[in-house]
């Protein structure tokens, strides 16, 4: 690990469990985006240190749960989960949905230098994103709370499809919080799957539901 001056963390040992024959790539954009994600606001000063754990593991985590289809990653921001799910997973598409130019043209720079050729950037709120063909599943990490979340990403889940968002310890109290976008949605088996149990000292948590 990485001392406390803000060192880029050492990669864990279970990064090669986790990505496989995908992880020169996830090296590459893990070291872009310790070179340059501070100065362009893409991570805070206190992030090199836990880089690999708390951000790029976390993410790529998730790859497993994706179905080979067009999956969304609303409010994309610094390529976590979108860029590392689209690094992990080349048989799925991606549309990275994030508002802000900045960060938008870091993640088609990321795109177009790991040559990620199953990877769009669409410049939007979600709320206002418009897509041409309904996505099959959605995610997004770190965006709000799930009670905001869900109208935001259900939308843009065809019908049968899934959301699958990144979420913390409080997890089950925020679909408690989130009943009523739930039945207005008519999500449905909602459950909380924690991921990276015995792999990681921080597991992930994804709320998963069916949308319609």
């Amino acid at each position: 690990m990485a001392d406390a001056a803000g060192e880029l963390e050492v990669e864990p040992a279970a990064a090669a469990t986790i990505l496989g024959d995908r992880l020169e790539l996830t090296r590459r954009f893990t070291a872009n985006l310790a070179a340059r994600g501070e100065e362009l606001g893409l991570i805070g000063p206190l992030e090199l240190p836990r880089l690999w754990t708390r951000h790029v593991l976390n993410s790529a985590l998730v790859a497993p749960l994706l179905k080979p289809g067009r999956v969304g990653d609303v409010g994309s921001g610094a390529g976590l989960p979108g860029i590392v799910l689209a690094i992990a997973r080349p048989d799925v598409e991606f549309v990275l949905i994030e508002p802000m130019e900045r960060r938008v043209a870091w993640l088609v720079d990321q795109a177009a230098e790991l040559e990620l050729s199953n990877v769009e950037v669409v410049r939007a709120r979600a709320e206002d994103a418009r897509m041409y063909r309904a996505l099959d599943q959605v995610t997004a990490r770190a965006v709000s709370a799930l009670r905001t979340l869900i109208p935001l990403t259900a939308p843009l889940v065809r019908e049968g499809g899934e959301l699958v968002l990144m979420k913390g310890a409080g997890a089950e109290r925020e679909i408690e919080a989130a009943e009523k976008p739930i039945r207005k949605f008519k999500l449905s088996g909602v459950e909380v799957v924690e991921l990276g149990v015995g792999v990681l000292s921080e597991t992930t948590r994804v709320v998963r539901a069916r949308v319609g």
